[in-house]
């Protein structure tokens, strides 16, 4: 194909490469309607390739919208699909919920940045006085009751970043001209002003969602896939093989 080719095809051909093809998901935020849609696209273009992808999910499948439930049982559902592999990295929002499950104190925060729906997904409705510490911890002991072992130990087991030939996949970014080793989460789930102000963060191309943009960036060195969908009704994704990109959209 041909440069222009590529270009008109949304594709773009970079030094970059990656051998198996690749799909990463961008910030699901609890839309299983979109998620269903999205991983039906990328099982018919898959097919076409008669390839056996890989699915890489960068986090954030919990919070603000409907069904946080339902999108993990559905990404559980798929570590047994036939069609493809998949890696599974946790967000911020997979961090919070975590953490207000050993400590409720966390509970008031994490409502207001989403938990509130996820809480209700599992039919758990917030405290009637939510300044109320006694109140969050019967509100945690009813959501760990109503949490199965399969979720949180699915949210446990996430990783961090995974790293696939000349690409970096992670949930928020990586701090710039650091080495990874000397990072964490605070960096991987939360990073974004010094990540997203430089041309280049490292010798990876970076893809990763977050932070909510109106359209997906795609750089030489950054790909980023948060799109806002629980909001925009916007799911994105990327797809990767050898040295070319298409960016997938579906709402």
């Amino acid at each position: 194909m041909s440069f222009l080719g590529a270009l008109l095809r949304g594709r773009k051909p970079l030094e970059a490469r990656i051998k198996r093809l690749t799909y990463a998901v961008g910030d699901i935020h609890g839309r299983l309607d979109l998620m269903e849609k999205m991983l039906q696209k990328i099982k018919s273009d898959a097919a076409l390739s008669q390839e056996r992808p890989l699915i890489v999910f960068l986090g954030d499948y919990v919070d603000r919208g409907p069904h946080s439930k339902g999108v993990l049982d559905g990404i559980l559902a798929l570590q047994n699909a036939e069609w493809c592999d998949v890696e599974f990295l946790m967000g911020n929002h997979e961090e919070i919920l975590l953490k207000f499950l050993n400590d409720p104190s966390a509970g008031l925060s994490w409502s207001d940045h989403g938990g509130a729906a996820t809480l209700a997904s599992y039919g758990i409705s917030l405290p009637h006085l939510r300044s109320d510490p006694l109140a969050w911890n019967e509100t945690r002991d009813e959501f760990a009751r109503a949490l199965p072992d399969s979720h949180r130990q699915l949210m446990a087991q996430m990783k961090m970043l995974v790293i696939v030939d000349d690409y970096l996949f992670v949930h928020a970014g990586v701090r710039p001209n650091t080495p990874l080793d000397d990072q964490g989460a605070e960096t991987f789930l939360w990073i974004r002003t010094p990540f997203l102000t430089v041309d280049k963060a490292c010798k990876y191309v970076v893809v990763h969602g977050h932070t909510p943009e109106e359209a997906p960036t795609n750089t030489r060195w950054r790909i980023g896939l948060d799109t806002g969908a629980y909001a925009t009704s916007v799911l994105t994704a990327v797809r990767l093989k050898d040295n070319t990109r298409t960016i997938f959209q579906v709402m």
